[in-house]
């Protein structure tokens, strides 16, 4: 088993499945300026290199995280005093402040898409407080599992803020909208048995060390598959959210038509009659635009 550490993250690989850890426990797990460059680079970095077939994101302490931190991100204020050319100072400076706001966002945005662009299936795993970023980035993922003490909150509306990280385009293609909307409007607990009634999570475990080891076993499970076929499956699942029905279709009949291995369907039938695991290929590393 190979394991790595970083300013926010625990990170090991082990038969197949990777283990992105919260690993800011003493923080509840609040997402510092290293957060956000961290993430991405440790998940397209997996996803690049092949490194896993699934990964499991889970987290350390009594919650899973507090979201963001805020005052990592505090800016000084623009003071109202001064003569004219303060003034003009002040106004660029509202101006590119305005503009600078937009690119970290959309930044921002990006650390959690990198979690729904990879080809490998992402599983959170939930406990305690999954407040305010926390549901962007657990919405981000490909299924979620929590403990019985977990709740998720969009807390942004608590604080005079609208969610803008991505829980709205994702949330409310898993969540009925009149759901969605009393939790962004109220900023309110949903708890895990509701969680688990409305759809947001996938099952609800007494414990954390419970829940690890059943998504463990999920994740085993997945990377039994055939890799191609896996990542074929995320995919054109996206895909057909996120179009027409119709698109959907045509879509899939030409992805098939040039990526359905008769040798992997072969081999999983061989496989399945023998009782044994197989001998799939690997998922492929990424190609470097302009590498040889």
């Amino acid at each position: 088993m190979s394991e790595t550490t970083t300013e926010c993250f625990a990170v090991s690989i082990e038969n197949n499945i990777a283990h992105i850890r919260l690993n800011r426990p003493e923080k509840r797990n609040a997402m510092s300026r290293a957060f956000w460059s961290e993430l991405p680079e440790i998940v397209n970095r997996i996803d690049r290199e092949a490194q896993a077939r699934v990964i499991v994101l889970s987290s350390t302490g009594p919650h899973f995280t507090s979201g963001l931190d805020v005052s990592a991100f505090a800016s000084p204020e623009i003071s109202g005093d001064g003569d004219d050319a303060d003034a003009d100072a002040r106004r660029k400076a509202r101006l590119s402040a305005g503009q600078t706001f937009y690119q970290n966002v959309l930044g921002m945005q990006e650390s959690f898409s990198a979690l729904e662009k990879c080809r490998i299936p992402v599983l959170a795993a939930i406990q305690g407080g999954c407040i305010g970023g926390g549901v962007d980035l657990t919405t981000a993922c490909d299924m979620r599992y929590c403990t019985e003490d977990a709740f998720f909150t969009i807390y942004e509306t608590k604080i005079g803020m609208t969610a803008d990280v991505g829980t709205f385009p994702r949330i409310v293609k898993i969540l009925p909208e009149g759901v969605v909307r009393e939790m962004a409007y109220t900023g309110r607990r949903m708890m895990a048995a509701e969680a688990k009634d409305v759809g947001l999570v996938n099952r609800v475990f007494a414990t954390q060390d419970e829940m690890l080891d059943a998504v463990m076993d999920i994740a085993r499970e997945i990377a039994a598959n055939a890799p191609l076929a896996v990542a074929g499956c995320k995919r054109l699942i996206n895909y057909s959210r996120d179009h027409s029905t119709a698109d959907a279709l045509d879509y899939i009949a030409i992805w098939n038509a040039s990526h359905l291995q008769t040798e992997e369907i072969m081999e999983a039938m061989t496989a399945n009659a023998e009782k044994r695991e197989g001998n799939f290929a690997p998922l492929p590393p990424k190609r470097t635009i302009g590498a040889a």
